[in-house]
């Protein structure tokens, strides 16, 4: 059973920048959930991606990893597709509890949990990378640059699937945004002070870009197309493709 994110529940005289330490991956799988809508179908359409587009003996790239959810819904749907599965995270309380989680299921495809920075990540023979709600808490000027080299360690025909939370271009319509994704936690048992202490928290640390700012991003580090396929409230998940030959699958 998952412990429940009480992290935020109690009045902090100075609410410290968010971290992804031991507490927060004491209660991920609870907080993830209550705090992101649709997750769940972001997980689920990872692994159908996966099975379209990984192609055998290649690599796929999970940046910032987490627990590993991503990264076991890849290999799930890779079962008759032989690759070699890398779950990145920069957290050794995420990776730890990583590599534990991953070591209990057997698995078709092996995954590779590994403690390091995405930008540290050398990236090659990739047929899809993932970077699931990861280059919102990377420096600004440091996301074209990594973007850039994901790309360039791609093959021809590979994704990048980029989930974030983003932000809108007018100010009315970014406080709706911002509006309704409260109330969906507050909907799922976050109380008003919980919804206040963690939006100081990450107010530092999770700088969010708009749509169009990471669309053109992409496309500055070699993308040729950008592909919207989720979207709700101020979250969204993405597909960018690298050109080259259509899909066999298809």
């Amino acid at each position: 059973m998952q412990k429940q994110d009480t992290i935020f529940a109690n009045p902090m005289d100075s609410v410290k920048d968010f971290k992804f330490d031991e507490a927060v991956a004491d209660v991920f799988p609870d907080m993830i959930q209550r705090s992101v809508p649709g997750y769940q179908t972001i997980i689920h359409t990872i692994g159908e991606l996966a099975a379209r587009y990984v192609r055998s003996a290649s690599n796929v790239y999970d940046l910032g990893c987490s627990l590993g959810a991503a990264s076991l819904s890849v290999a799930r749907a890779t079962a008759d597709t032989p690759c070699d599965i890398f779950a990145i995270d920069s957290s050794p309380a995420m990776t730890g509890r990583c590599e534990r989680m991953v070591r209990s299921f057997s698995l078709p495809n092996p995954i590779n949990v590994q403690c390091q920075l995405a930008q540290d990540t050398t990236i090659n023979n990739a047929s899809m990378v993932i970077m699931n709600f990861t280059l919102q808490f990377i420096e600004p000027e440091h996301r074209l640059a990594l973007l850039r080299q994901i790309f360039d360690g791609m093959n021809e025909g590979g994704i990048l699937v980029l989930s974030e939370k983003v932000s809108h271009p007018t100010i009315g319509g970014n406080e709706l945004l911002i509006d309704l994704h409260h109330q969906f936690k507050r909907d799922n048992g976050y109380s008003e002070l919980e919804v206040s202490q963690k939006r100081a928290a990450l107010e530092n640390v999770m700088l969010t870009d708009s749509f169009a700012t990471h669309e053109q991003r992409l496309k500055d580090a070699g993308f040729s197309d950008v592909v919207m396929w989720y979207k709700c409230y101020n979250f969204m998940s993405l597909v960018a493709i690298k050109s080259g030959q259509e899909n066999d699958n298809e």
